[in-house]
């Protein structure tokens, strides 16, 4: 089996990696050879201070962080001059020096897991993103399409996962894509909610692109989010479909409102389009036919897993009254598993569903398909991209992902995140899954590298 290095570093990082090697290795002399000598042990003090002084500016200069760098000089220069200072106690020397040199590694480690990351691009695109609207967006300006109709997306009121105390509320970034999907392919947008009004939102800045930027600046779609319609109030004649949107709220507010199963029950028997994302799908769970079955009985249905939320939330079972899979699946669906946190879309018949937030541009266009219509062409985005690359490594392996994204780079106006291959290590990290974690650290290396040839 080939040796970790040869499989993630690329040239820079094996100079990285040796150079680390070699530092390693002058730390280790010091250390041995000054601790022999009585008249040295002031001077090693100094040594190591310097050298942790060294390492937290490295760290300062990496991360643009002067906190962080100046607590690992503290941390670094503090455990390697003390180290000198307990010849007389070697068990308590020997631990100090096993747990500063793990502290060194993670931090060598944490630089180079930073340096691979486009730090100043993200700044500079998020600053961008911040000014983003509908006037700058050219798939919302550019050949209109007449208006061919209205479809009603529904967010929820809940603000609180039950007795927890959590805050929630809808998740923007589901909303705000299929929101401007719809727009863009001839139909309005009304906004509906179990209570009406204003619905509590969820934003994760991290997840934030142009579209979800120009739906925060649109006052119209805010005046919507605000002032949403109460589903009793709807006019259930005047749409031509419906869109469920996610967000942990909706486990609590969606399943046992009658407004929402009516609307299921009678769009789905008369043949309109049902859609619903991520835990959107909570508004399926008890809608019962005419024939006295239930909908989802031997439908193919995605929506947020188990594994998703269990890793999020490890007491999920005891916060939500059920985990969204396993009560899919109590009702007879068939339920449509895919890669944790990718993209993941079921669609059987007028029933399109998807597994999570990173599924809403698809179901979004595949909903528009159902209604039919082809959808309008749509620029990918860089995260849709990342998505496709990991997707790539899921089915087929690393080789496979690495041609991906070396052809992706060599397509002209082509995007690609590298923090979202950054993200998925992170997570197969969190699942102690190390193989996979260093596997797509090499992705992001590769897509690095790729950029720059």
């Amino acid at each position: 089996m080939s040796d970790p290095y040869e499989i993630i570093f690329y040239a820079d990082e094996i100079i990285i990696s040796s150079a680390f090697k070699g530092f390693y290795a002058v730390i280790r002399y010091i250390i041995i050879n000054t601790m022999m000598s009585e008249k040295k042990t002031r001077i090693g003090i100094a040594i190591g201070v310097v050298i942790g002084i060294a390492i937290g500016m490295a760290v300062f200069l990496v991360t643009k962080n002067i906190k962080i760098g100046i607590g690992v000089a503290i941390v670094l220069g503090g455990s390697m001059g003390a180290i000198f200072k307990l010849k007389k106690y070697p068990k308590l020397k020997w631990t100090l020096i096993s747990i500063t040199s793990l502290l060194v590694i993670l931090i060598v480690f944490g630089i180079w897991f930073v340096s691979l990351l486009p730090r100043e691009e993200m700044k500079e695109r998020y600053r961008t993103l911040e000014t983003s609207s509908i006037d700058k967006i050219p798939y919302l300006y550019e050949n209109v399409i007449p208006k061919r109709g209205k479809i009603l997306a529904v967010v929820t009121s809940s603000n609180t996962m039950g007795s927890s105390g959590k805050k929630t509320g809808y998740e923007l970034t589901e909303l705000s894509r299929a929101y401007y999907v719809f727009k863009a392919n001839g139909f309005e947008v009304d906004i509906a909610s179990p209570l009406g009004g204003k619905s509590p939102v969820v934003i994760d800045g991290d997840d934030m692109g142009e579209f979800d930027f120009a739906f925060l600046n649109d006052s119209i779609a805010q005046y919507k989010t605000s002032h949403t319609i109460a589903m009793n109030d709807v006019v259930t004649d005047a749409y031509d479909a419906v869109f469920f949107v996610g967000g942990k709220g909706a486990m609590f507010d969606f399943p046992d409102n009658k407004a929402i199963q009516s609307i299921v029950r009678n769009y789905y028997q008369s043949g309109k389009v049902v859609g619903a994302v991520c835990h959107g799908p909570a508004a399926l769970v008890n809608v019962t036919l005419d024939n006295g079955r239930s909908l989802l009985e031997n439908k193919k249905v995605s929506g947020f897993t188990n594994k998703e939320e269990l890793l999020l939330i490890p007491d999920a079972t005891s916060i939500f009254p059920f985990l969204l899979q396993d009560k899919l699946a109590a009702q007879g669906a068939q339920f449509n598993e895919g890669a944790m946190y990718l993209e993941k879309i079921s669609h059987d018949k007028n029933l399109v569903t998807g597994q999570n937030p990173w599924s809403t541009w698809l179901l979004a266009e595949t909903m528009i398909q159902q209604l039919g219509y082809t959808p309008k062409h749509r620029q990918i985005t860089g995260e849709e991209n990342a998505v496709k690359v990991l997707q790539a490594y899921e089915k087929y392996g690393s080789e496979k992902a690495k041609k991906l994204i070396e052809t992706m780079a060599s397509q002209e106006n082509t995007q690609m995140s590298r923090e979202f291959i950054a993200s998925h290590s992170i997570i197969a990290a969190m699942q102690f899954d190390i193989g996979r974690f260093f596997s797509l650290i090499g992705l992001v290396s590769c897509a690095k590298n790729a950029v720059k040839n």
